[in-house]
């Protein structure tokens, strides 16, 4: 992965929505560091990530 997230998205997505909060979380930033590094990672190689993922379709 060639780019890491902006700090400010990562403050943003630290922040907890309701319902994540009611289940709560005991590393937030952490999480949502991996949330947007994973994003990043699809969105520089979509075909790639599309191979891998079980989720899209052939």
């Amino acid at each position: 992965m060639t780019q890491t997230p902006d700090e400010h998205d990562v403050d943003r997505r630290a922040e907890l929505l309701p319902e994540e909060e009611a289940v709560g979380s005991d590393a937030p930033r952490e999480q949502a560091e991996a949330i947007l590094e994973e994003s990043l990672e699809r969105t520089e190689d979509p075909e790639g990530t599309r191979e891998s993922s079980t989720q899209t379709p052939d």
